[in-house]
C-alpha cells in the first residue's frame, strides 16, 4: 500500500472511531485531523469536505464489514432463523467492536444523516435493503426445503429483524447495559420457535 493509500485509510479509521463514539455531525474537521495527526492540506487532499469523507468511510469501511458481519453468514446452510439468532446474539453480545454506549454505527448514521444528505441516505438504505434481501432469500430457500413453515412471511421477519435490532441498540445506548439485549435476544428466540 501507497504512503498517500496509508494516510487516507489512517484518517478514515481514526475518524470512524471518533464519530461512533462523539456522533457524526459534532465531530469537526480539526478533531479528525489532530486525532490522524495530518496536515490540514493532506487531509483536504483527500477529501474536499467532510461529508466526501463520511460517504468514505460508509463505503470503504461500513459496507465491506456489514457483507462480512451481516451477510456472508448465509452463506452456509442450515435454518436461517437460527443464522439470524447467532448472528445477532455475537453483535450485541460478543462483538469487541461494537459498543453498547455507542449503539449502531449504521443507525447512527441514519439518524443524523438520513434527513440531510440524499448520497448518506441511498448508501445505508442500501445496506438495510441488502441484508432485508439476504435474509428474504434464506427464509424463503428454508420454506422451499420444508426447513420452515410455508405461510412464514420471509419480508414480515426480515423487518421484524432489522428493526429490533435497530431499536435494542438505541435502548441499550440509552441505557448503557447490555440487559436489554438479553431481554431482545429471548423475546427473539420464542419468536423464531413459533415460525418453526
Amino acid at each position: 500500500m501507497k504512503k498517500s493509500q496509508e494516510t487516507r485509510l489512517n484518517i478514515l479509521q481514526k475518524a470512524f472511531e471518533l464519530i461512533y463514539q462523539k456522533g457524526y455531525q459534532t465531530t469537526s474537521v480539526d478533531e479528525i485531523i489532530a486525532t490522524t495527526q495530518v496536515t490540514k492540506g493532506a487531509f483536504y487532499y483527500h477529501f474536499k469536505i467532510k461529508d466526501e469523507m463520511g460517504l468514505a468511510i460508509l463505503n470503504e469501511l461500513m459496507i465491506p464489514n456489514f457483507k462480512n458481519n451481516f451477510i456472508q453468514p448465509f452463506q452456509t446452510e442450515g435454518n436461517p432463523l437460527d443464522t439470524i439468532y447467532n448472528l445477532l446474539h455475537y453483535l450485541l453480545m460478543e462483538s469487541k467492536d461494537l459498543k453498547v454506549e455507542y449503539g449502531c454505527p449504521a443507525s447512527n448514521f441514519t439518524q443524523e444523516m438520513a434527513p440531510w444528505n440524499i448520497d448518506f441516505t441511498k448508501v445505508l438504505n442500501n445496506l438495510s435493503l441488502d441484508w432485508e434481501k439476504t435474509m428474504i432469500d434464506a427464509i424463503e430457500k428454508a420454506k422451499k426445503e420444508q426447513v420452515l413453515k410455508s405461510d412464514v412471511n420471509a419480508k414480515e421477519v426480515a423487518v421484524f429483524v432489522i428493526s429490533g435490532y435497530w431499536g435494542v441498540r438505541n435502548l441499550g445506548k440509552l441505557e448503557n447495559s447490555k440487559s436489554v439485549y438479553l431481554i431482545y435476544l429471548k423475546g427473539l428466540k420464542n419468536y423464531f420457535e413459533s415460525l418453526k
